[in-house]
């Protein structure tokens, strides 16, 4: 596995090279302190898997970056890091085709867990993200009266069984993980899945998990 590296501090470029050859020892890590470089070395380096991406360059905008390389390599994964940590950017990334965002703050361990779950063909959302208070979707959504309490399989019309799938997809875990978690088969899992985002009124994973945030959801509730 080939993987780029785009950030402007020297200590994170380390830092992450590090935690990458801790979960694979074969992988190549390629490093770019700007746009200017990180274009240079996606030139250079036509096998590449993985761009790690910062979205506070000093000559270019993170966001117009990300749908640039998006558009111009389809092909080449970008997962984002950044010392943002508000659920508008990493609702933004995700909607431009980042496949995860992980919090610079984040710890090595979560960061471990986050790029385990990448590397499985999961998508990482940060938990805590999906829980705060934000401001209202884009798309009409009119939450079920819960008067203070969390939300249950019952105000979302769900069974139990696909409340735990819901927890597990804020959790970032992969349809092929759940499956695992929950011991269940994969064309199981995509019918609650697509159950799940009718119900929250959702044309995505990624926007079923922050409806299901805004309302109160607690990502653990239900799972065994």
């Amino acid at each position: 596995m080939k993987i780029l590296v785009v950030d402007d501090h020297a200590l994170i470029r380390e830092a992450l090279r590090g935690v990458l050859r801790e979960l694979k020892g074969d992988v190549t890590v390629v490093e770019a302190s700007d746009w200017r470089q990180a274009m240079r070395q996606i030139e250079l380096s036509a096998d590449l898997d993985l761009i790690l991406l910062d979205l506070n360059l000093p000559d270019r905008d993170g966001f117009e970056g990300l749908a640039e390389l998006r558009e111009r390599y389809p092909a080449i994964s970008i997962v984002v890091l950044s010392a943002r940590d508000d659920r508008d950017s990493v609702t933004k990334a995700l909607d431009l085709g980042a496949l995860g965002f992980i919090p610079k703050s984040a710890r090595r361990e979560v960061m471990l867990n986050a790029f385990n779950l990448i590397f499985s063909g999961g998508m990482y959302i940060p938990p805590e993200i999906l829980v705060r208070h934000g401001p209202a979707p884009a798309q009409p959504f009119t939450a079920p009266p819960r008067s203070g309490r969390q939300v249950s399989a019952a105000d979302l019309g769900l069974t139990e069984r696909q409340i735990d799938v819901l927890g597990l997809m804020m959790q970032g875990k992969s349809n092929k993980v759940i499956c695992r978690a929950l011991d269940l088969a994969e064309p199981t899992v995509k019918n609650h899945v697509t159950a799940i985002l009718k119900a929250l009124k959702a044309t995505n994973r990624t926007e079923a998990v922050v409806k299901a945030g805004e309302l109160g959801f607690d990502p653990h509730q239900g799972v065994e």
